[in-house]
């Protein structure tokens, strides 16, 4: 069997390896366009910040090493133009020499991943312009970093390329701006309350997001940029990256009749396409929700790397292979001033798949509060709200975020309700861990507001102006909120002077925990009006403002 595999780095070079590993006897062949076979693109912007000291660190293989490792066949500095189904052929150009050659196979796999998307504007060839695509993409900035050219940066786009992008060069010293067409950064990732939190978190680190911005063009002098063109005002910059997005590298797809979606290649459970002996994987295949079923396009090495692995082992005709269930857009990133993970659905997008909603903003301490570098975490579930069943996780906090990403990764992949966590084993000691685990603090707060013990207002309905007609009264441990009265909770013991039980309170305090040990005192002494703001004023600051 000949298995020719068109495409390197993640989804490419992970067939080619498993493959090999399943049938030594296997014809494996890699055609790719670039030098570099196999590279951490996720590291990208770490060499810019000189987290990641040498290039080098970042080819995770080169063709002559990959070869010697797997078996596989590895040609470089190829592309490839056209196929021929019927005749089970590709058409490929030597880019060097412009040669043209024919390749057979008897499987193929296109793993071409996808190109950095370039809006239809005037100064992008000016030099400083860049993408965050390649080693050579994060090369040419560091290069102009290191030699001190750059005081000010321009990134175009609140994903999260651009902002890991912005957080290093803010670290190298770089006055970083982030601008977003979008109403908020990580928009398709997060609930606005979370956005909003990152977005002040970012500026107290100084990297100022601008959001609802639009660019419209570059200018500068002597072949330099020098200004970014928006629909707001002219930003001054040294360097500009652009990090919009990226299109599937399928153009020459376009008259074969595989099946596509915007350019992304449809695939099964298996990673085939409508053609039984083409798959798919990697940025250029268009893969399924696994919770709603419906397509979804994960362009994540993870993701890349599953892919792979699995259409290897279809290939191969292994009997133990388990069809692809889906990906829950699990993202992670360290971002100026804090860190973010999410996992399954949105508030907004489970409500559009036709989920009753129910959520929780909790807040706890990431480890044991004595312990040295501890800190908050804030955590966002979201389940249906008649079964229980978890849907998705928000969570910021400068702690470990992937512990929570993770348990709900595997909670929602095993279809678990709040109640399947409750009781969970979960690790502890003071270095790691709260006895109560961060996760179970808010599985816990969610169930008790799905019971109607906890009775509160979300970041969003607040936002909103819910609490509108309600009196803010302080529960911090000290006194905080310096526009609200002050609760001290220990003197909870009856009927409190100056709060009348019918009256509407909003009771606040650092996290919500407070409160919701205020709110079950009052309650128990007649107060039937009272609720909590999740979260607290560290995730909803504007509150001390009021």
């Amino acid at each position: 069997m000949k298995v020719l595999i068109v495409g390197g780095v993640a989804a490419g070079t992970k067939v080619a390896a498993k493959l090999k590993r399943e049938h030594r006897d296997a014809e494996v062949r890699i055609l790719t366009m670039g030098a570099d076979i196999s590279y951490a693109g996720c590291g990208l912007p770490y060499y810019v910040g000189n987290v990641i000291e040498t290039r080098d660190e970042l080819v995770v293989n080169t063709p002559e090493k990959f070869m010697a490792l797997t078996g596989a066949d590895v040609q470089t500095g190829v592309q490839v133009t056209a196929l021929d189904r019927a005749a089970k052929t590709v058409t490929a150009k030597v880019l060097a020499t412009g040669e043209e050659f024919t390749e057979s196979y008897d499987k193929l796999v296109i793993s071409t991943g996808a190109h950095p998307f370039l809006p239809p504007v005037e100064g992008l060839d000016l030099e400083n312009v860049f993408v965050m695509r390649t080693p050579d993409d994060a090369d040419g900035l560091r290069k102009l970093v290191d030699a001190g050219e750059v005081k000010r940066a321009v990134v175009v786009g609140g994903g999260l390329i651009g902002l890991e992008v912005a957080e290093n060069l803010t670290d190298r010293g770089v006055r970083t701006s982030v601008i977003d067409f979008a109403p908020h950064i990580l928009s398709e990732m997060l609930d606005s309350e979370f956005s909003e939190y990152l977005e002040n978190a970012m500026a107290d680190q100084g990297v100022m997001p601008f959001t609802g911005v639009a660019l419209e063009g570059l200018t500068g002098s002597n072949g330099k940029v020098e200004k970014v063109l928006t629909s707001k005002r002219p930003m001054k910059a040294d360097a500009v990256v652009l990090a919009m997005g990226f299109r599937p590298n399928t153009e020459w797809l376009a008259d074969t009749g595989l099946e596509m979606f915007k350019g992304t290649l449809v695939v099964d459970e298996y990673l085939r396409t409508n053609d039984p002996d083409i798959y798919a994987a990697g940025d250029c295949a268009l893969v399924t929700n696994r919770t709603t079923g419906k397509r979804q396009w994960s362009a994540m090495g993870s993701t890349a790397n599953i892919c792979g692995r699995l259409a290897a082992m279809h290939i191969a005709g292994d009997e133990h292979v388990v069809p692809y269930p889906g990906v829950l857009g699990t993202g992670i990133a360290k971002l100026p001033g804090t860190n973010m993970a999410r996992v399954g659905l949105t508030e907004k997008a489970a409500r559009e798949a036709g989920y009753e909603v129910e959520s929780i903003v909790a807040g706890a301490d990431d480890k044991a509060h004595y312990y040295p570098g501890s800190g908050k975490i804030f955590i966002k579930l979201i389940c249906d709200k008649n079964t229980h069943q978890l849907l998705g996780l928000q969570t910021v906090g400068k702690g470990a975020v992937d512990k929570m990403a993770d348990i709900a990764v595997t909670a929602i992949s095993l279809g678990a309700k709040l109640e399947d966590l409750q009781n969970c084993d979960f690790a502890y000691t003071p270095p790691f861990s709260t006895a109560i685990h961060p996760f179970a603090v808010a599985v816990n707060a969610l169930l008790n507001k799905l019971s109607g013990e906890l009775e509160t207002f979300t970041p969003a309905e607040y936002a909103a102006g819910a609490a509108e007609g309600y009196r803010v009264v302080d529960c911090s441990i000290q006194p905080t909120v310096t526009s609200a009265p002050y609760l001290d909770i220990t003197k909870i013991n009856g009927v409190v002077d100056g709060f009348d039980p019918e009256e509407k309170l909003l009771l606040v305090c650092n996290t919500g925990k407070r409160t919701y040990l205020a709110q079950n005192r009052l309650k128990f002494y007649g107060y039937k009006n009272t609720r909590v703001l999740e979260g607290g004023h560290m995730f909803n600051p504007g509150i001390l403002e009021n």
